[in-house]
């Protein structure tokens, strides 16, 4: 519950109609395979440029699209990826470490919703039980704030004229809740509490390297975690308090989630 609180604490709901600036054509770059070799080099110089299955390969995954992932060409469906690294990634850092709090026993001394207070939630079981715990509109809650976050990002040429990440516009972008939102918004979804609007480019530089590593050994720890609940071996994180889940990760509407 933890993760998904934290997770959802950026959303706020679409501005109204405002007019973009206008974008120069030296803030569009179209990444490319060698961008890409060059990335992973500067990310990880031992393991390298690693995919085994052709997802930016002219033919992709093998299948015959030549070129091309839903009739897109190979720049645009590289930006498609990368979004959807970077967007998993920072999932999964939220993730992970609202999994290891949660399985804690930490949480919120207030009401998740009226009458159910996170205490109750949390004398649940771990996460995934916690989960199974929640109220219908709680559950509600958070889906329906995650796809406003989601219809927020997408609408980044809209709010302020930035290019979409697969025009040429940069991976993983969120536009600012300040200049947006119609009404005063205290913190914004990325960098809250303006640590990075100050950095040199190249300390962003290294720390889009480090949140792309991050993100990365936070899919594998999350995955970990899950897969210790179900009673696997995974070195480093057995050792845990994790407790076991009887439930079924791969069906989180069964219980409780109607309307």
């Amino acid at each position: 519950m933890l993760a998904l609180t934290s997770f959802t604490a950026g959303f706020a709901p679409m501005a109204t109609a405002v007019a973009p600036r206008v974008v120069f054509s030296s803030s569009i770059k179209m990444e490319t395979v060698a961008d890409l070799k060059k990335l992973a080099n500067e990310l990880n110089p031992i393991l390298g440029y690693w995919n085994p299955l052709g997802l930016a390969d002219d033919n992709h995954m093998g299948l015959g699209f030549q070129g091309n992932l839903w009739e897109k060409d190979q720049a645009e469906t590289i930006g498609w990826f990368r979004q959807a690294e970077i967007k998993h990634g920072r999932v999964a850092m939220f993730g992970f470490v609202g999994y290891l709090v949660q399985s804690a026993g930490v949480h919120w001394p207030w009401d998740i919703t009226p009458g159910h207070p996170f205490a109750e939630i949390s004398a649940a079981g771990g996460p995934g039980d916690q989960w199974d715990a929640l109220p219908a509109n709680a559950k509600w809650q958070i889906i329906l704030f995650a796809g406003l976050m989601e219809i927020f990002g997408e609408a980044a040429p809209r709010i302020d004229g930035t290019p979409h990440y697969m025009r040429g516009g940069k991976p993983g972008y969120f536009p600012s809740l300040k200049k947006a939102v119609p009404h005063p918004v205290p913190l914004d979804y990325f960098d809250p509490l303006g640590f990075s609007k100050n950095k040199t480019p190249e300390q962003k530089a290294r720390g889009l390297l480090v949140e792309l590593n991050n993100g990365r050994a936070a899919m594998l720890g999350l995955l970990g975690c899950l897969s210790v609940s179900k009673g696997c071996i995974v070195p480093g994180l057995d050792t845990l308090p994790i407790a076991p889940y009887a439930g079924e990760y791969m069906k989180p509407f069964e219980t409780g989630f109607g309307f």
